[in-house]
């Protein structure tokens, strides 16, 4: 198997040198009105209904069974969601941290919390030094969590941590869970990040850690990420036309794998949308589109446009009704050969894509 740790760090050294298969839910796809933009899960949406209610003790509730049952995917994206919630309704999380101050997973989502806020600021790298603190405080709750430590790997990008660094704490993320999916999106966006422009190296990694993954790891939707990233930074040498059909193919198997119309995989379907689009594999992304259902997401949409849910709805229409669209709302003037690089980086992605 192919160790990842291992090749994290062959690629600081290249670079100092240079369930079941889904079948199409039946029946038409929801109307305009009724698709929604970052619909929580079942478990979830308790949780934010009594959070706006200034009510902690699901969310408190939530998190802990997370972590009693090693759902360390779901703990994750649980953690980023109620951290979101809580920078414009914090009602809940305050009376959380009065009423008991020192919980690991209270801890861990004013750590993220935290982080979130400092990201946007032009001192970023100022207000997050800080923020160690709270993450280390995160991390000192269960060992086994790699979720404070994919936090640690945020916080060294956006604090401008040397690779060394980075190393040091990839290995300790890996150590406890090899392949989070969250852990693994921390990384390459580290590479991209602090490597802008080598797609390659990005792929290279991407690729092993899917490679290394079971086949149904969120993980073989890394690869996808990283063409993600080539086809939207608009810098760097050309990637092979064949990689990125590799890279969705993957994610294709892997959004296979889940049911239709389903939440849990939405990102993963609203980033593969995207990214066969832009490969003009209509037919496919017209596939993905009945796979997602009414499920949008802002993430890769709101990288294209403010209104994300809008965005995502234009996009579905054009391509129920046909069309050959591109991924920014308008049509492929003439579509270009299947053998040929993928030339030209159409888009704007936001620089650190936090």
């Amino acid at each position: 198997m192919v160790d990842t740790m291992a090749s994290l760090r062959a690629l600081f050294r290249s670079a100092r040198r240079t369930t079941t298969a889904s079948r199409l839910a039946a029946g038409p796809l929801p109307a305009d009105d009724e698709v929604l933009l970052d619909v929580p899960d079942q478990r979830l949406a308790p949780a934010l209904v009594a959070a706006g209610r200034g009510e902690y003790e699901p969310a408190a509730k939530l998190l802990a069974g997370t972590r009693g049952a090693a759902e360390w995917e779901e703990r994750d994206r649980y953690v980023h969601r109620l951290a979101l919630f809580a920078r414009s309704r914090a009602e809940w999380l305050d009376e959380w941290s009065d009423a008991a101050p020192h919980d690991q997973d209270l801890l861990l989502v004013e750590a993220q919390l935290a982080v979130d806020r400092a990201w946007d600021s032009p001192a970023r790298a100022e207000l997050l030094r800080p923020v160690s603190a709270r993450i280390t405080a995160a991390a000192r709750g269960d060992d086994r969590d790699p979720v404070p430590w994919r936090l640690a790997l945020d916080h060294a990008r956006g604090s401008n941590a040397g690779h060394k660094y980075f190393e040091e704490l990839w290995e300790a993320a890996i150590r406890r869970a090899p392949h989070h999916y969250g852990c693994h999106v921390a990384a390459l966006r580290y590479l991209a990040t602090h490597w802008h422009g080598s797609h390659r190296e990005c792929f290279d990694f991407a690729d092993l850690a899917a490679q290394d993954a079971p086949p149904d790891s969120l993980v073989q939707a890394l690869p996808a990420r990283a063409a993600f990233a080539y086809l939207t930074d608009g810098c760097g040498p050309e990637v092979p036309r064949a990689r990125l059909d590799a890279a969705a193919d993957r994610a294709i198997e892997l959004s296979a794998r889940f049911p239709a119309a389903d939440p849990w995989p939405a990102e993963v379907r609203n980033k593969l949308m995207y990214l066969l689009v832009r490969l003009e594999r209509w037919e496919a992304a017209r596939t993905q589109l009945h796979l997602v259902g009414p499920y949008a997401t802002s993430f890769p949409w709101d990288r294209l446009s403010d209104d994300p849910l809008g965005h995502f709805v234009r996009l579905r229409a054009q391509l129920l009704a046909g069309a050959e669209p591109l991924p920014d709302g308008g049509p492929v003037p003439s579509p270009r050969g299947a053998e040929r690089p993928l030339a030209g980086h159409r888009g704007h992605v936001l620089a650190d894509d936090h």
